[in-house]
């Protein structure tokens, strides 16, 4: 997954947004101010950079502005928190050379979503690790069987869970209906075949109009689950 560095002054918020970044499978680091962060990064390069912009000393909109000048941090992806919630602020964070920006108080699940865009678009190889695996705007975590698409959170049931489960650890290639019915519903099942293409319409439903195209039909042959660039 991806290094991430936290820059935010508030205990509770700080912690908050590690331990939720560490639940994705990135490795964090936090500071509560800008400068310990800044000299911390011309020995340990981050893949990306959480910034609060009211901090002690620089402020998260001076740090990035600091960063966008430095050598080999210039193209670094930083998303700038903060409370200031007018389009002007957002405006002024935006030119100091943020890539995106969110208003406190925010939800866990749109950070995870937000810091995953930004990665892939600063070319961050971001695939499965430990209980959280990620495909695009996919993302599917094996010791809570939750799922979410683009930052919304699909309700499925067991078995939509276990063929998605199933579809994603196989990405990219194509699983026969035989392989997903002898894996999902076992190798005694001998019901209508038509159960797993009625799972797959409802998972795909679930997922959502943009996570429709990331279950690939393969006539007569099966199924494929795709990332964004093939969707």
């Amino acid at each position: 997954m991806a290094y991430i560095y936290v820059i935010e002054d508030e205990e509770n918020i700080r912690e908050l947004i590690k331990i939720a970044l560490e639940g994705f499978g990135h490795e964090v680091s936090a500071f509560e101010a800008a400068e310990p962060a800044l000299e911390s990064m011309k020995e340990k390069k981050p893949d990306l950079a959480v910034f609060d912009w009211m901090l002690p000393g620089i402020s998260g909109v001076e740090a990035i502005k600091a960063i966008r000048g430095m050598d080999g941090l210039s193209k670094m992806p930083m998303l700038l928190l903060t409370a200031k919630d007018k389009e002007l602020d957002k405006v002024v964070g935006l030119d100091s050379g943020a890539d995106d920006y969110m208003t406190k108080p925010f939800g866990v699940l749109e950070l995870a979503a937000r810091v995953r865009s930004l990665l892939r678009r600063g070319g961050k190889d971001i695939g499965a690790e430990g209980d959280t695996v990620v495909c695009g705007k996919l993302t599917l975590n094996k010791k809570t069987r939750e799922v979410w698409f683009d930052g919304q959170k699909a309700e499925l049931t067991f078995k939509e869970y276990e063929l998605l489960q199933y579809l994603l650890e196989n990405r990219d290639r194509v699983v026969s209906r035989d392989e997903l019915l002898n894996h999902i519903w076992g190798y005694s099942y001998d019901g209508e075949t038509r159960t797993l293409d009625i799972h797959i319409r409802t998972l795909r439903q679930k997922l959502g109009e943009k996570g429709q195209d990331y279950i690939k039909t393969s006539r007569g042959v099966g199924y494929r689950l795709v990332g964004d660039e093939q969707a």
